[in-house]
C-alpha cells in the first residue's frame, strides 16, 4: 500500500494478494498452542537457498530475531520491503554457502511476512487481530517441525539463530534432540529474565496505549489510523536496548541534529536516529505481531516444565558453540556464559569484542561466520 510518509498504513505485515517474492509456504496445518488454544490451518512462510543433497544431511536452519523475516539474504525488491538481514552469512563463498548446503529460514508462527499470525486471515474472513493467542517458543517449534517434515529433513545438520532465534534454536535442540545435530547460538539466554521482561513491559505497553490500537483489531484502518505512533515508540525503547551506550556516546555524543536547535524544540542527533528507526518499522511490520512475539521472548525458559534451567539444557545433545557480544547490554555475555556450561556438546561461551551491543551478532560478520563455520566444519 501506498501512503504518505505521514500516514502509514494500518499494517506493515505481508497480506494476501502481495507479490510473494521468494517465499514458499507450508501446506496449512492445525497447530494446538501451550495456551490451549487451536488454530486451525496454520501455515508457515520460508525460503531456501541451495538444494538438499540425497540423504538430507545438510539442511540448516536459519532463524531470525523479533523483527526478522524469512529474507536472510538477497536485496530488497516486491514482496521483501528490506535486503536480506544476515546477507553477510549466507551466500557464496560465506559460511552458509548454497552450493553445499540447503538453507531453510522460516518467519515464525505469529510473525507478519507470511507465516499465520495476527495480521493473517481467520478461518471467519477477518484478520486474527485480538484473537490470535499468545504463542511461546515451544509453539513456534512445533509448527517448524511441520516445515522439516514437509522438507524430508529428518535431522538438520546446524540450527542457528540470534536473539528471539537463539530462544527458537535452543527449544528445537531441547524439545527435538535427535533432530539437531549441531546448534549455534548467539546473544540468547536460557530463560529471559526479569531485566528483559522489564525491557518489553513499556513496549508493549506503548502500543497498547495508542488511540489506534483497538485492543488489536486495527487491521482494516485507514493509513495513519493505526497503532503506529505506538509501535514507533516501542521500537525507539527496543533499538536503545540493541545498541551500546559507548557506541551512541561516540556517534551522537550530545550533538543536535543537522539543521535544529534542542533549545528551541529541535532533536538531538541520537533522537533523530530513533525516529528513523521507528519510521522505518512501522512500514514493514505489525503492532499486534510486535506484542505477541515479544511476549513470546518473555515466556522463554528452556527449564518450564523440565526440572529448571539445569535440567532443560542438558536435554541438548547437539554439538554446540554459544557466542556472545561483549558489549550487549540486552542479553550480557553471562547469559551465554550459562548456557555453555549448561550444554554438554558445547565449549566454553565465546564472546565476540564488539562496541555495537546486541546488535553485534548481526554486525560483526567475519567473527560470528567464523563461528558458524567452525561449527559446520566439526
Amino acid at each position: 500500500m501506498t501512503t504518505t510518509l505521514d500516514s502509514p498504513p494500518a499494517t506493515g505485515a505481508w497480506r494476501e494478494g502481495d507479490d510473494p517474492g521468494g517465499r514458499l509456504w507450508t501446506a496449512p496445518a492445525p497447530l494446538r498452542v501451550e495456551s490451549g488454544a487451536e488454530l486451525p490451518g496454520v501455515r508457515l512462510a520460508y525460503e531456501t537457498w541451495g538444494e538438499l543433497n540425497a540423504d538430507a544431511s545438510n539442511a540448516v536452519l536459519v532463524l531470525h530475531a523479533l523483527t526478522g523475516d524469512s529474507h536472510v539474504t538477497g536485496p530488497a525488491g516486491p514482496g521483501h520491503p528490506t535486503a536480506g538481514w544476515w546477507d553477510t552469512l549466507v551466500g557464496p563463498g560465506r559460511a552458509l554457502d548454497p552450493q553445499r548446503w540447503f538453507v531453510v529460514a522460516p518467519n515464525v508462527i505469529g510473525g507478519c511476512q507470511g507465516s499465520t499470525g495476527p495480521s493473517s486471515t481467520a478461518p471467519d474472513g477477518r484478520p486474527w487481530g485480538s484473537r490470535f493467542p499468545i504463542v511461546t517458543p515451544r509453539d513456534a517449534v512445533a509448527a517448524e517441525t511441520v516445515l522439516a517434515d514437509e522438507l524430508g529433513v529428518a535431522r538438520w545438520a546446524c540450527v542457528v539463530g540470534g536473539s528471539m532465534g537463539a530462544m527458537r534454536a535452543l527449544e528445537w535442540a531441547a524439545t527435538e534432540p535427535d533432530r539437531v545435530a549441531r546448534l549455534c547460538l548467539l546473544a540468547g539466554p536460557a530463560a529471559t529474565s526479569a531485566d528483559q521482561i522489564g525491557w518489553a513491559s513499556p513496549q508493549i505497553a506503548a502500543i497498547r496505549a495508542d488511540p489506534g490500537w483497538h485492543g488489536g483489531d486495527y487491521h482494516h484502518a485507514a493509513p495513519g489510523q493505526g497503532p503506529h505512533l505506538g509501535l514507533g515508540v516501542a521500537r525507539r525503547i527496543a533499538h536503545l536496548s540493541y545498541r551500546s551506550g559507548f557506541e551512541l556516546a561516540e556517534r551522537f555524543g550530545r550533538d543536535a541534529q543537522d539543521g535544529e536547535d534542542p533549545r528551541h524544540g529541535g532533536r538531538y542527533a541520537v533522537e533523530s536516529y530513533l525516529d528513523h528507526h521507528a519510521a522505518k518499522l512501522v512500514r514493514r511490520f505489525d503492532a499486534g505481531s510486535y506484542v505477541r512475539l515479544t511476549e513470546m521472548m518473555n515466556a522463554h525458559d528452556v527449564g518450564r516444565d523440565r526440572g529448571g534451567v539445569a535440567a532443560g539444557l542438558a536435554r541438548v545433545t547437539a554439538r554446540t558453540i554459544v557466542g556472545g557480544i561483549s558489549s550487549d547490554r540486552l542479553y550480557p555475555p553471562a547469559q551465554q556464559e550459562e548456557l555453555a556450561d549448561g550444554i554438554p556438546g558445547s565449549g566454553p561461551a565465546r564472546i565476540i569484542e564488539s562496541p555495537y551491543g546486541h546488535d553485534g551478532f548481526l554486525i560483526e560478520a567475519d567473527a560470528v561466520g567464523a563461528l558458524v563455520g567452525e561449527l559446520l566444519a566439526e
